[in-house]
């Protein structure tokens, strides 16, 4: 499997019951704290193999270190911030390359396993599925505010809680629960990678507004003008996609919000959404429903 559907990872069958889940995600500093930054960016890499169902476990340091600008402590803690994600997602770290560079970015290659017959991919949702989020929205706003130093310390608590906190258990259930199609949402925000599972699929997506979960202060920094030129590409390119009934353009700016580390976004049957769901609930996995899966009707997305 490669590019194709627009996939979180690339799969390689190495025999009839094994196959290789292989992706690298590289960002830039959301934080001041080098040790809180590599374990954002660890967590946000290790993303992709959990979002295709599949185990990560083994990961190569990738870093562009601005060598004549920061210390060399400043590169040590952010190896290690990193490295307290990777064992703590049971991944051996292998190896890596670091490059000078004049802009500092940290990432991982990461490797993991899945069995071909248990791939779940972006693209196979069903009519008649229900939509789960398994994170809040708001990273990308929320990290502007933090640059221009205009988000309060519980919301930037919040934020950094979020985006260290890996999708392994959310992940797990998913498989459990038989998920028809997953995505995590990252780059493009909530509507940029449902549109691309509803393209995949040939379906609309039916958002339900009131339902989506956003991180806390994030309509208000917002209305602030603390939003990401990423907020406003993924509008422009993904808004001809979407029916958006009445909402207002300020109101759906975070669903076009660029995520980092965000959530897994998550198609299953209506029964296996209530176990999931449920069972989210017993194990203190965050999860909500967000709507519906829906035959192809003029757009890929409806947000209601």
């Amino acid at each position: 499997m490669g590019p194709e559907t627009s996939d979180d990872a690339g799969v390689y069958r190495i025999s009839p019951d094994c196959a290789l889940v292989e992706t690298t995600d590289i960002i830039t500093p959301l934080v001041d704290d080098p040790f809180t930054f590599g374990r954002i960016a660890a967590a946000n890499a290790l993303s992709d193999v959990y979002a295709m169902g599949g185990r990560p476990v083994t990961a190569m340091n990738v870093v562009f270190f601005p060598a004549c600008s920061l210390p060399g402590e400043v590169l040590r803690e952010i190896l290690a911030g990193g490295q307290s994600v990777i064992m703590e997602a049971g991944v051996c770290l292998v190896g890596g390359h670091t490059l000078e560079d004049d802009e500092l970015k940290y990432g991982l290659a990461v490797t993991g396993l899945v069995a071909p017959d248990a791939i779940i991919r972006n693209s196979t949702a069903r009519p008649g599925d229900i939509l789960i989020l398994t994170k809040p929205l708001g990273t990308g706003i929320i990290s502007t505010a933090i640059k221009g130093e205009m988000a309060a310390e519980t919301i930037t608590s919040e934020s950094i809680r979020w985006m260290t906190t890996l999708n392994l258990a959310a992940a797990g259930l998913m498989r459990e629960c038989h998920a028809t199609a997953a995505t995590d949402v990252t780059g493009f925000g909530l509507i940029g990678h449902a549109s691309e599972m509803a393209q995949g699929a040939g379906v609309t997506f039916c958002l339900e507004f009131s339902s989506i979960p956003l991180m806390s202060g994030v309509t208000d920094l917002a209305a602030d003008g603390m939003v990401p030129a990423g907020c406003y590409r993924n509008r422009d390119y993904y808004g001809s996609l979407m029916d958006r009934q009445e909402i207002s353009d300020s109101g759906l700016l975070p669903l076009f919000d660029p995520q980092t580390s965000g959530g897994l976004l998550i198609t299953l049957a209506p029964d296996n959404a209530a176990s999931f769901t449920k069972s989210a609930d017993n194990r203190g996995i965050f999860a909500r429903r967000i709507g519906t899966v829906q035959p192809f009707s003029q757009h890929l997305i409806k947000v209601v």
